[in-house]
Order: structure tokens, then C-alpha cells, then sequence
């Protein structure tokens, strides 16, 4: 995470929206995506997270569309699969709006290749 970013986070989770959505309800990783890479005013901070917030969202409505027809797929597991898409895979050793301490197996499991992107 970037210093702007990081900045932006802290001022969001002091504010009160984010104080009720830190009181028990977990937020996912695509929304602390948004929540970072969003200014006050709600307009995306540059273009190109403009772009990507865009593309994160159509993805989830397709993958929500597919999930509600498949009792199997979790909503978790569509966030990871979007966002693999979207930003492409996962650098080694860690993951994505977690942090430089959570690694994959942390996060994922002990099956780690889970954070990889469906080659098919």
C-alpha cells in the first residue's frame, strides 16, 4: 500500500462509516480496494483505479449472477478469482490489501495454490 493509500485508509476507519464497518462486520477485499483508492468527494483517486474499480465491479456482478445459479461458489472465493483477474496473480510471498506480514498461507490455507488463477 502506498503512503497516500495508507493515509486515506487510517482517515476512512477513524471516520464514522468506518467505525460501523469495523464493529464486527468484515470487509472484503475488492471494498478495501474501492475504500483506498477513492478521495473524499467519492471520485476515484486517478484514471487508471477509476478503471479498475469499473472492472472489479462488473466482474463481481458477472461472478454474483453465476454464484446465485451454484449453491458451491463462495463469495470469498469470487472476490480472490476477481481480483487475480482484474490485477493479475498474486506476487510470491504475499497477498494483496493484507499487509507485507499475512502470506498466502496465512490467508488461503495450507493449500496455498488456492490464491493462484484457474489456468482453464
Amino acid at each position: 500500500m502506498l503512503r497516500y493509500q495508507w493515509k486515506e485508509a487510517v482517515r476512512f476507519w477513524q471516520s464514522k462509516k468506518g467505525k460501523e464497518l469495523s464493529s464486527g462486520q468484515k470487509v472484503g477485499r475488492l471494498q478495501l480496494f474501492e475504500i483506498t483508492h477513492r478521495k473524499k468527494d467519492g471520485s476515484p483517486m486517478t484514471p487508471k483505479a477509476g478503471e479498475i474499480i469499473e472492472k472489479l465491479k462488473d466482474k463481481k456482478a458477472e461472478y454474483e449472477a453465476i454464484a446465485s445459479s451454484e449453491s458451491s461458489v463462495h463469495l470469498e472465493d469470487i472476490d480472490n478469482q476477481i481480483i487475480a483477474e482484474v490485477l493479475g496473480p498474486e506476487r510470491y510471498g504475499r497477498v494483496r490489501f493484507q499487509g507485507s506480514l499475512i502470506n498466502p498461507t496465512q490467508y488461503f490455507g495450507s493449500s496455498s495454490r488456492q490464491y493462484m488463477p484457474s489456468t482453464s
